[in-house]
């Protein structure tokens, strides 16, 4: 089976996969990459600690096969509306 590592980056953040994971093929990896981004993303997006993350999917000659990135923007109203007259 062929191996992929999966190197995150959450803003300036980069870690790197020095291990990575046994699986069948390419779609097995990116449904793990896109398992992973999505926890990550559900994790960190809404503490503020960054507004994107991205997987970067990489083959056993360590050449990147996909990316996925997973982001939250937010966009307030500003002034804020005043509240409805009652």
């Amino acid at each position: 089976m062929p191996r992929y590592y999966f190197n995150v980056r959450e803003g300036a953040r980069f870690v790197p996969d020095e291990e990575g994971l046994e699986l069948d093929g390419l779609d097995a990896a990116e449904y793990e990459a896109a398992c992973a981004a999505a926890e990550i993303g559900r994790d960190r997006l809404p503490r503020g600690d960054t507004r994107e993350v991205t997987v970067e999917v990489k083959n056993e000659y360590r050449q990147r096969v996909l990316t996925i990135t997973v982001s939250m923007a937010i966009d307030r109203v500003d002034p804020a509306p005043d509240p409805p007259r009652t």
